[in-house]
């Protein structure tokens, strides 16, 4: 068995944080069962040159660079969900998804438009992308625009994955719209919801902001607030009555810190829910031989150290801050891509 598949073994579904086709087909021969996009992903795809004759015609067509970009996004991602539709067949919807992301310019700083109007753009663009896939999730960040976009997405029968979660606050309100949302739906068969928390980023937080942490707390904090997010998950859900999963996505799981092992979040998370690796950590993991992977995802640090992180860690101040610099990364990737491909419409004419 290799550590992949025994972390799979051990109740994990194993995402890949990628659309690459060859690295998609290559991981699904690991055990992954999902994948998950973003602009970042695609620029890089673009650069290689395998998606030239896509561009090409794109172009010829006569579409400007931003419909180009959302063409070739919805060409990879219909690509990786060929591959993962047979898992979402077999699991009955509970699984076999990939994530399309909605447009990060909404949050770029130069975007004008209020909460609400924000909140109306994820909805109808949410719609549209969604419209004839069983096995898209619409990715929406837990900004106050998405946030405000998702019961009306809920309630129109779309597959939700909530990103650029950091809180308890945020996780709060992205689930409780989803629910308000299903229950306007005439059946909750095929509701299907998922909250990416991110992981690594908020232990470069600490490292940099809260550097009083003593060693045992310091570069724990992404673990014990995402392991308490999923249990509080796990409880609440119970009670409700769904058909399907409403999972915790554990995202970010790359580790920030070359002095941490590769496999410090996969092993730490291990046992239930969702983990979206890099490719980079996926081959990691899969270089380290004789590793077993068992049910560690309920399992928290001393007492002590807990008390510790909630007393040294300010997690409104955190939330802020990680908010500021995610919505940065966030919409810049975007405009990069709309910037890559305008050099393509160059270079391909050439």
């Amino acid at each position: 068995m290799t550590p992949l598949e025994s972390l799979i073994a051990s109740g994990t579904k194993l995402w890949l944080d990628s659309i690459d086709p060859d690295l998609v087909v290559a991981n699904r021969a690991f055990g992954a069962t999902g994948a998950t996009s973003n602009p970042i992903i695609v620029s890089d795809l673009i650069k290689t040159g395998r998606f030239d004759r896509q561009l090409t015609d794109l172009m010829a067509r006569g579409l400007d660079d931003d419909a180009t970009a959302w063409q070739v996004t919805d060409f990879l991602v219909r690509q990786a969900q060929n591959v993962f539709q047979p898992v979402h067949a077999a699991t009955k919807g509970d699984d076999g998804y990939v994530s399309f992301e909605l447009d990060p310019l909404l949050e770029d700083p130069a975007c004008k438009l209020s909460v609400a109007e924000k909140g109306q753009q994820y909805a109808e663009l949410g719609k549209k992308w969604a419209a004839g896939h069983t096995n898209r999730m619409i990715k929406v960040p837990a900004t106050p625009g998405g946030l405000a976009a998702l019961e009306e997405l809920s309630a129109a029968g779309v597959t939700l994955n909530v990103t650029l979660i950091f809180s308890q606050r945020q996780y709060h309100a992205a689930r409780d719209a989803i629910w308000r949302g299903a229950q306007r739906r005439a059946s909750l068969a095929g509701f299907k919801s998922v909250y990416s928390i991110f992981i690594s980023r908020i232990d470069v937080y600490t490292k940099q902001h809260v550097a009083q942490l003593s060693p045992q707390a310091q570069g724990q904090v992404g673990i014990v607030n995402v392991k308490r997010l999923w249990r509080e998950n796990q409880e609440y859900w119970q009670s409700k009555n769904v058909p399907l999963k409403q999972e915790i996505v554990f995202a970010s799981t790359g580790t920030k810190d070359p002095s941490d092992p590769p496999d410090k979040y996969v092993g730490a998370l291990a046992g239930s829910d969702i983990q979206t690796n890099p490719p980079a950590t996926n081959a990691a993991v899969q270089q380290l031989g004789g590793k077993k992977y068992t049910r560690t995802v309920d399992q928290m640090p001393a007492a002590d150290v807990l008390a510790e992180i909630d007393r040294e860690v300010d997690f409104q101040k955190m939330e802020i801050v990680l908010m500021e610099e995610g919505l940065k990364k966030f919409a810049d990737p975007q405009k990069a891509l709309l910037k890559l491909i305008g050099e393509k419409r160059q270079a391909l004419k050439a």
